[in-house]
């Protein structure tokens, strides 16, 4: 089992935590975006409170360890491993409930080539836990306004975790896909479910738009997410959303699989 010591080490070493890539610029250009409301940060979230810029700096330095001084304009951003910890431990609890009474889940990405992995092997392990893992909505379009205009994808699963595709993109069943933080995927996701008459997740598991998404509907949702995305932060603030664990989200694949290692671990769903 992977010790609570070589977890915080490989964060570390692997930038998922501490000094992470994310620029500070990125982060607080998107927290500006965010306190004018601005779609394209608020990924689904329709948040109850008034947040402006101090606001959000405050809350993410108190979620993610970043610096709480505004005059800190630049330079990479930092995420203290210890609230990685926190959260990743709140996130297998949830993980272990869920499989604990067979509960139906959702897992969706936006960050497919990084983080698919880790998502599948959840998908995986809450299946052979007798959690059913939907695939509601395969090959359905999506229509996502990107800043090159409005572009339709293809909603669809790979190990069970949903994803979007360019509509020219390669065969289904590849683990290749968009970059998306749109909420528009877990939208048609849980209306074509519903339409079919259930079932409906009892616990949504992703990132950007498929936890603010599903959450803001009144599912419980929980994921990742990096400085640059508050509102999944907002939303746990406002407890729309369940858990978020704080870590940087585009490093490469094969580094999150210790994470997937702890989780199944404190989930005691390691196979």
């Amino acid at each position: 089992m992977l010790s609570v010591g070589a977890l915080r080490a490989h964060l570390l070493a692997a930038r998922l935590a501490g000094r992470v890539a994310t620029s500070r610029e990125e982060s607080l250009r998107s927290y500006r975006l965010f306190a004018a409301r601005d779609p394209r940060v608020l990924i689904g979230l329709d948040p109850e409170w008034a947040w402006n810029q101090r606001d959000l700096i405050e809350l993410m330095a108190d979620k993610c360890g970043v610096s709480a001084d505004p005059r800190h304009v630049e330079g990479d951003d930092v995420i203290d491993p210890e609230r990685t910890l926190v959260a990743l431990d709140a996130f297998s609890e949830r993980i272990e409930a869920a499989a604990r009474r067979r509960a139906t889940v959702l897992l969706g990405t936006g960050h497919p080539h990084r983080l698919l992995g880790f998502y599948a092997a959840l998908a995986d392990a809450l299946s052979s836990a007798g959690c059913t893992v939907l695939t509601p909505a395969q090959g359905h379009c999506v229509d996502i306004t990107t800043r090159f205009g409005l572009r339709t994808y293809n909603l669809d699963y790979v190990r069970g975790v949903a994803l979007v595709r360019e509509p020219d993109a390669p065969s289904s069943g590849r683990a290749t896909g968009a970059h998306t933080h749109s909420p528009l995927p877990v939208r048609v996701a849980l209306a074509a479910a519903a339409e079919a008459g259930g079932p409906l997740p009892e616990l949504v598991i992703g990132d950007h738009g498929w936890v603010c998404g599903a959450g803001q509907l009144g599912f419980e949702a929980m994921g990742l997410a990096d400085t640059d995305d508050p509102a999944l932060f907002v939303g746990e603030a406002e407890g729309v959303v369940a858990v978020v664990v704080p870590l940087d989200d585009a490093v490469r694949s094969d580094y999150y699989r210790p994470l997937t290692r702890y989780v199944l671990n404190r989930a005691c769903l390691s196979q």
